[in-house]
């Protein structure tokens, strides 16, 4: 699952000259016209970080000219969507009957008919989390109390994609803060894991997206997360180890600072 690609960004043009590793052509199957288009390196108002995690960019959003009324351009910044995801069905479907055409199978047999429609409506639930943000999840659940105690919720269920394979992996995710005077509705932390695991993911950054989530809603003293995840690209394909798991944890403020604090979350996630 974390394989990592390398490249130098550069391609030829067809003058046979290199474009730049920021340089991307945008093609698109929509009627819009091709724009060549490039971005920082950094996003603009950070300081040598990103927010959301180093979430993907894509070249396109709906501030770059001539693609403001231009419909979803799977965009993981959701700098804009399409006017319902239902409306992405044909679409996929066609793609969906596409693959199953070139691995030789007959999509007008009786299993198969229904089977792209199927697909791409499964596809738009595995990332439903594209179409929701905190702030609709949360909903006014935070409360002031005052609190500043650790509050654990643990081995909330998770689903997510693999970027790499398009394929499943799952486990469980437990989120610890120390709380200064504002609380947050212990069933939103569920749904935060929610929102970040039904996308195209890798566990490194779905683990850091949840913590960051969780510190900008509540402004706590430090935020823990520990997610355990079973990779199917290593289950099904590859190696094919199937007792294998994935560990990955994000440490913010206090739980970063102090080994104490830290362990006390670390000893409450480990007790059964």
């Amino acid at each position: 699952m974390n394989g990592t690609v390398e490249s130098n960004g550069s391609s030829s043009n067809s003058n046979g000259k290199l474009q730049g590793p920021t340089e991307v052509i945008a093609k698109k199957s929509f009627p819009c016209p091709l724009r060549r288009v490039s971005w920082p390196e950094k996003n603009e108002g950070s300081e040598g970080g990103s927010s959301e995690s180093d979430t993907p960019r894509t070249p396109r959003t709906s501030t770059t000219p001539g693609h403001e009324k231009c419909t979803f351009h799977h965009d993981m910044e959701l700098d804009h969507r399409p006017p319902t995801r239902e409306a992405l069905l044909p679409q996929m479907s066609h793609s969906y009957k596409l693959l199953l055409s070139a691995l030789g199978e007959n999509v007008n047999r009786e299993g198969l008919l229904k089977t792209p429609e199927r697909a791409a409506k499964a596809m738009l639930f595995f990332t439903k989390g594209y179409d929701q943000s905190i702030e609709d999840v949360i909903n006014d659940a935070i409360f002031n109390e005052d609190h500043d105690e650790m509050v654990v919720v643990k081995d909330i269920e998770m689903f997510s994609m693999c970027e790499h394979h398009l394929v499943p992996f799952y486990g469980k995710v437990s989120i610890g803060y120390l709380p200064c005077k504002k609380v947050l509705g212990l069933s939103k932390l569920a749904r935060i894991v929610e929102i970040y695991s039904r996308r195209m993911q890798v566990q490194e950054r779905l683990t850091r997206q949840i913590a960051e989530a969780v510190t900008k809603a509540v402004q706590p003293a430090g935020v823990a997360v520990v997610v355990e995840g079973v990779h199917m690209c290593m289950v099904m394909r590859g190696v094919q180890k199937i007792n294998s798991k994935t560990i990955t944890s994000t440490m913010l403020g206090v739980f970063r600072d102090d080994s104490k604090t830290r362990e006390e979350f670390l000893n409450l996630v480990r007790s059964t």
